[in-house]
């Protein structure tokens, strides 16, 4: 066990070493290739692969196996469901409240639009984050879980490792023009918002996982937030007050993040009580 354990610990570290990494790399290809399409640079593919690449190898080369990589369909079927209302949920509670403090201009909102754009991005979305939770919660939760490691450091591991993974995404490679869009603040504190969001979702993603076991009611979760609010906001179907963004954006806002922690909460709780009579296999 003490062996598996020290090779566990050591997959973890060199894959959390690669991730923390490979975005920087990235940025130091394009300076290289400068004559590039904006968002659709090689550095930028780099960044996005390698992870998967080191997950595949570390599973099939290094001793992990795929056990525990939740690909497999589980029948909690209503949380499947849950995975899919949950943003939803979330984003109409804080269009309402922004509605009620004037904080929010729906004039421009083009429903038809809106919506069947979010179809598209749903599918296109559930395709992409098949290989992101792959790599996130099918391995490094996953494996994180494996060590037996307490609720709070799962989340604070597994929550800082993807979040800062993202750094050199919004340092170089999300144009300005769309940080604006959402938030129109300096790269450095727009990072530093984004990755305490992402910190706070971890819990929800994490437990969503712990739940059913399985990848894909998170896959359904997280191309739900991709189609959701990134469109909702980047697109313009709505208009925030300046500087009130940081309460009530559908992005970064502090409300919906308390939001989203409270809901991951609860779902660990809902899977503490269903551990204590059905002891989970990962």
């Amino acid at each position: 066990m003490a062996f598996m354990h020290s090779k566990t610990i050591r997959n973890v570290i060199i894959f959390c070493l690669v991730a923390l990494s490979i975005g920087w790399i990235g940025v130091g290809v394009d300076r290289f290739l400068p004559d590039q399409e904006e968002e659709e640079t090689l550095g930028m593919a780099i960044w996005l692969v390698t992870p998967l690449i080191v997950v595949i190898i570390l599973r099939t080369f290094a001793g992990e196996g795929w056990k525990d990589a939740g690909l497999n369909f589980k029948s909690n079927l209503r949380w499947y469901g849950l995975a899919l209302l949950l943003f939803p949920l979330v984003t109409t509670i804080t269009l309402t409240a922004g509605k009620l403090t004037g904080w929010m201009d729906f004039s421009g909102f083009d429903v038809k639009g809106y919506f069947w754009v979010l179809s598209g991005l749903f599918l296109v979305n559930i395709i992409k984050n098949f290989f992101e939770e792959t790599v996130w919660r099918g391995y490094l939760t996953a494996r994180l879980i494996h060590l037996r490691l307490n609720d709070l450091t799962i989340y604070l591991i597994a929550g800082l490792v993807w979040g800062l993974w993202h750094a050199p995404y919004y340092f170089h490679f999300l144009s300005e023009e769309t940080i604006n869009s959402v938030f129109p603040v300096n790269r450095y504190l727009f990072t530093f918002i984004a990755v305490m969001n992402m910190l706070v979702w971890t819990v929800m993603f994490t437990e969503i996982f712990r739940i059913t076991q399985s990848i894909w009611p998170v896959i359904l979760l997280h191309a739900m937030e991709d189609a959701l609010i990134n469109h909702l906001v980047i697109d313009g179907h709505i208009q925030i007050a300046s500087q009130k963004e940081i309460w009530v954006s559908p992005i970064i806002g502090i409300l919906p993040a308390v939001l989203y922690l409270f809901i991951g909460l609860w779902l660990r709780k809902q899977r503490l009580k269903i551990a204590s009579t059905h002891p989970p296999s990962v």
